[in-house]
């Protein structure tokens, strides 16, 4: 495994994600703002819940990063990559929309608090954070730090992974606003 690799895919993975989720900002306020018929939430409020989402996931991945920095001194690349194995296959059935049966804690559904611009804002710092992370981990150190995942029985997962499962859950609601998209322009012919 070549851990330079894998972090410059994971850097290029949430660049695209972020771009695709960014992108959603731009489409009409008609479009944001529809309520689908299963009475499933708006793009608004889908992007207001990745940027929840995404607070609460960084605050475990910058743990996580300063954990592993921390034990920086016990990092041996050779040994500790030896018999590295990253997670994408399982990690990448978080991007699937209703690939399994998640429930999100409260805290995470979006009230309406903040508006468009804040929430807009707010992901391209949280980009910012998660390239951070990855940068001050570059030679694998973040291998040193693991945290149980819940989700999807992902287990112990280390700091990349975690930065991995981040873009993967903003993947999985680009879906669903795609859904609600459809859904809306549906509608829209129909009138």
């Amino acid at each position: 495994m070549d851990i330079h690799k894998q972090i410059h895919e994971i850097e290029s993975f949430l660049t695209t994600t972020f771009k695709q989720t960014e992108e959603w900002f731009n489409k009409s306020v008609l479009l944001r703002e529809y309520k689908p018929r299963n009475n499933g939430w708006s793009v608004n409020e889908i992007l207001e819940h990745i940027a929840l989402t995404n607070h609460y996931l960084l605050i475990l991945i910058e743990k996580g990063t300063n954990k592993a920095l921390k034990n920086n001194d016990k990092f041996n690349p050779e040994e500790d990559l030896k018999n590295y194995a990253f997670q994408k296959d399982k990690l990448s059935e978080v991007g699937l929309h209703k690939s399994f049966v998640w429930i999100r804690p409260e805290h995470m559904e979006p009230k309406g608090e903040k508006t468009n611009a804040m929430i807009q804002e707010q992901l391209k710092l949280q980009l910012q954070q998660c390239l951070d992370s990855l940068r001050l981990l570059k030679n694998g150190e973040g291998v040193l730090s693991k945290t149980n995942m819940s989700v999807n029985n992902l287990g112990k997962i280390d700091v990349y992974e975690y930065v991995y499962f981040l873009g993967q859950h903003a993947l999985r609601h680009i879906t669903q606003m795609e859904k609600v998209e459809s859904e809306f322009n549906q509608m829209q012919s129909k009138q």
